[in-house]
């Protein structure tokens, strides 16, 4: 038997230069603690045209041809959540972070190596506590 249930959720994406690689999904069910996600921007750019991921996290156009809508699955075990968000937000959104840290050029940032460590660390510890 499945259980399917659809309704709106407050999504807040972030996005942190001293992590350049990665966004962060947040999402607020009632009652319970915030969520957060991190995974690579570049598949969330990657999403918005066409089908990507593999494992946990996959992202794609519910229709390609039109662009209209973005799906992003995340998953653990059998279980899965499916968020549908129109592309204008999203995309807005990734200019913005291509303004912060050009798409290629996150490596470039003299204090990301510094901090590589500490950024996978928080993102493993995030995981650990979803």
């Amino acid at each position: 038997m499945s259980e399917e249930l659809s309704f709106r959720i407050p999504v807040e994406l972030r996005y942190d230069t001293c992590d350049p690689y990665a966004v962060r999904l947040t999402f607020h069910l009632p009652g319970d603690a915030p969520v957060t996600w991190a995974f690579g921007r570049e598949l969330l750019v990657d999403g918005v045209g066409r089908p990507c991921g593999e494992g946990d996290v996959r992202v794609a156009p519910v229709d390609p041809d039109t662009l209209g809508e973005v799906l992003i699955r995340l998953q653990v075990g059998s279980d899965q959540a499916l968020f549908r968000s129109s592309t204008a937000p999203l995309v807005a959104f990734l200019d913005r972070t291509d303004k912060l840290v050009p798409l290629g050029q996150e490596g470039a940032l003299a204090d990301f190596d510094a901090h590589l460590d500490d950024a996978l660390d928080r993102i493993l510890a995030e995981q650990s506590a979803g």
